[in-house]
C-alpha cells in the first residue's frame, strides 16, 4: 500500500485493540521508503514520519467526541501533500475527506486478521487494484 500512494492519499483505520491497525501503518511506512518503526501515537494523537512522502498517523483512541476530533485541525494533513493514516477513524467519522479508503481490521486469532478495503473514489479503487496481488487469500466480499 506504502508503495502505491501518492500525496494527499487519506486511508481510515477501523477496528479493535489488536486488529493491527498499527502494524498496517508500519508497512505503509516502509512502503513509502523509511526505515523508521511506526508506534501508536494514542497519547500524541499524531505521528510525523519522513519518507517519500511525509506519513501523517492519526490515533483518535483516546478521543471521545466528534467535537474532540474536529479541534484537533487535522485538516493541513488530510488535506495537504503528505499520506495520513489514521487509526480509530470510526470516531470522526464525517471529518475526514468524502475521498478516502476505508479499512477494516478484525482480529480472528493471533494468527489471522480479516481486512477489508472500501474505497471511496477512483483514486482508491485504483489503489485497490494495485496492492490486490500483495495479498495472500484475497477474498473480495
Amino acid at each position: 500500500m506504502g508503495e502505491n500512494a501518492r500525496p494527499g492519499d487519506v486511508l481510515l483505520l477501523v477496528g479493535g485493540l489488536g486488529s493491527g491497525k498499527t502494524c498496517l501503518t508500519q508497512g505503509v511506512l516502509w512502503g513509502l521508503g523509511s526505515d523508521e518503526f511506526a508506534r501508536s501515537p494514542t497519547f500524541v494523537l499524531v505521528a510525523q514520519y519522513e519518507a517519500r512522502h511525509t506519513l501523517y498517523h492519526m490515533d483518535l483512541y483516546r478521543l471521545e467526541t466528534f467535537e474532540e476530533v474536529v479541534d484537533l485541525g487535522l485538516d493541513e494533513m488530510l488535506f495537504g501533500d503528505g499520506v495520513s493514516v489514521v487509526e480509530w477513524a470510526d470516531k470522526g467519522a464525517g471529518a475526514f475527506p468524502e475521498i478516502h479508503l476505508l479499512i477494516r481490521l478484525e482480529y480472528v486469532d493471533e494468527e489471522t486478521r480479516r481486512i477489508s478495503l472500501r474505497p471511496s473514489g477512483s483514486r482508491y479503487e485504483e489503489l485497490v487494484q494495485a496492492i490486490k496481488p500483495a495479498l495472500a487469500g484475497w477474498q473480495e466480499t
